[in-house]
């Protein structure tokens, strides 16, 4: 279990992310046309999981953008941006904000990937949504970095993601 901050409450997490030089837990998420998409559909690519709350905030939504900006830039590199939301509200967001670069994702259904990856938050006011993480798996699923952001309203460390795809 991982502790973080929502500002100045503590709160936790269902475990603690898979740790560099580990396979990937595999995932099954449900993409904006209703399909279930797995670690497998990814496979050859490097991927980085740009996890977070809700896409109604203006960090997450921040950090989607941040990555879609950057994502044409990486070569062999799948940016899968990844939230409890509904698909509809995900493709909502897109649509407005002209975001074409990054595959969207969402653990509506069973909310299994968070307690997968060790990032569903299981106390306080934003109980059963995902942590803010960066988590980046190499094209044969190993996971070469993760980042739990300390203090949930905080970006995550896009320098260090980018340096290390370049």
């Amino acid at each position: 279990m991982a502790t973080i901050n929502l500002n100045e409450l503590t709160i936790h997490t269902s475990g603690n992310l898979p740790e560099t030089g580990t396979k990937a837990p595999n995932f099954e998420l449900v993409a904006g046309d209703l399909s279930r998409k797995t670690l497998a559909d990814f496979s050859g690519s490097k991927l980085v999981l740009n996890i977070f709350p809700s896409i109604d905030t203006g960090t997450c939504a921040a950090s989607v953008r941040k990555f879609n900006e950057k994502a044409s830039n990486l070569e062999n590199t799948k940016i899968l941006c990844i939230s409890r939301d509904l698909p509809f509200a995900q493709g909502r967001f897109c649509g407005a904000e002209g975001i074409e670069n990054v595959v969207m994702l969402s653990d509506f259904v069973s909310g299994k990937f968070g307690k997968d990856y060790g990032l569903k938050v299981i106390d306080g006011p934003i109980a059963e949504l995902l942590s803010r993480c960066i988590v980046v798996i190499d094209e044969n699923g190993t996971v070469l970095y993760n980042e739990q952001v300390p203090n949930i309203p905080d970006e995550p460390d896009y320098e260090a993601v980018l340096k290390l795809l370049s």
